[in-house]
């Protein structure tokens, strides 16, 4: 791989902000980050907008992108199904979607992989495997693609935002050099973003329980401002940035964290019953990770390992255009950005 072909761009299309970081393969097994810029957005009718300003002002090299696609219109199930060869899979699993998805099989697209191809026997003692199906509604795929050709970019992959945490997560421990601890480690990542709140569980390198959640940073915002009788953006810049006010603000959102741990721990239960294996550690992303109180909240929740991780960590930046202090100051954020560029590691 040459020139621009050794770059892609991952673009996170976020509800209140776009994100664009460019990463180039460098050597056999070496990553950089060559480009990043961001934009916020106000309203849906911004993004267009929004994401034309990330390529003017980012300078990126290629207009190669991989996104992301969320929301009800996405559909992930963990299935049993009778063993058999990965090309005969994507044919049984479309003839037998109604069972798993909620939509007609005509208006999705579907994919799959195994996850664990011996299971143990199922009815009528067949032997069946442990699959991944993930379903996305047509129409959403085709917007998001018209989107993206309008802004002259060309759709390399479209991953699903919580799979993209796992992939920055697994390039993490690649550039921290610490794959082997997490080898048959069952880890719970949880990306707390503007509107939603993304769940991964991996064991080792696979994914086997995601969930988005519709309680996150906006609900502390309200939070605060309905406590404290203050608008919206008042409100988010004390969030922000509580300074002398911290314990003002964490008794404002405490019962929101509340929710949220409960919420959280309502999908460890049921990953730890269907599995049989317990989540040992908790490891914390997004814009609203270091909220007052969310540390030892969550801890007492779980009664596990609480680990606030640096996507970027051990990521070189390799290019004078960014200012680098102040995209580490942001780097917990970066979670679903880095996971989407990091689909250079040959999987585009």
């Amino acid at each position: 791989m040459f020139g621009k072909q050794n770059r892609v761009v991952g673009l996170d299309i976020g509800s209140s902000e776009v994100k664009a970081l460019e990463m180039q393969r460098v050597g056999g097994d070496g990553y950089a980050i060559t480009g990043f810029a961001s934009s916020r957005i106000h309203t849906p009718e911004e993004t267009r907008l929004a994401v034309k300003e990330v390529f003017r002002s980012g300078g990126f090299r290629t207009r190669r992108v991989v996104t992301a696609v969320s929301g009800r219109s996405v559909i992930v199930r963990y299935v049993n199904m009778p063993q058999m060869p990965q090309e005969q899979l994507r044919s049984a699993v479309r003839y037998e979607a109604d069972k798993y998805i909620p939509f007609e099989v005509e208006e999705v697209i579907l994919d799959t992989q195994i996850l664990e191809r011996d299971t143990g026997r199922g009815e009528g003692q067949q032997p069946e495997m442990k699959v991944l199906l993930v379903a996305v509604k047509k129409s959403l795929i085709e917007e998001h693609v018209a989107l993206l050709r309008e802004c002259g970019l060309q759709p390399a992959a479209i991953d699903v935002d919580a799979f993209a945490l796992g992939n920055a997560f697994e390039l993490h421990t690649i550039c921290s050099n610490r794959e082997r601890e997490f080898d048959d480690k069952v880890v719970a990542l949880i990306d707390i973003g503007a509107n939603k709140t993304n769940i991964n569980i991996l064991r080792g390198k696979t994914s086997y329980f995601t969930r988005e959640v519709y309680l996150a940073g906006n609900d502390f915002t309200e939070a605060i401002a309905r406590r404290l009788g203050i608008d919206e953006a008042e409100a988010e810049a004390l969030k922000i940035d509580p300074r002398d006010r911290v314990g003002e603000v964490e008794e404002c959102i405490l019962p929101t964290l509340d929710d949220l741990g409960n919420e959280i721990q309502l999908s460890f239960d049921y990953f730890e019953n269907q599995f049989e294996k317990e989540v040992e550690e908790v490891y914390i992303s997004g814009g609203s990770a270091k909220l007052p109180g969310l540390a030892r909240t969550f801890e007492g929740s779980f009664d596990k390992p609480i680990v606030f991780w640096d996507p970027l960590e051990n990521l070189p930046m390799r290019t004078e255009r960014i200012d680098q202090k102040s995209v580490l100051a942001r780097a917990g954020q970066m979670a679903v950005v880095v996971g989407l560029a990091s689909r250079i590691r040959g999987r585009l």
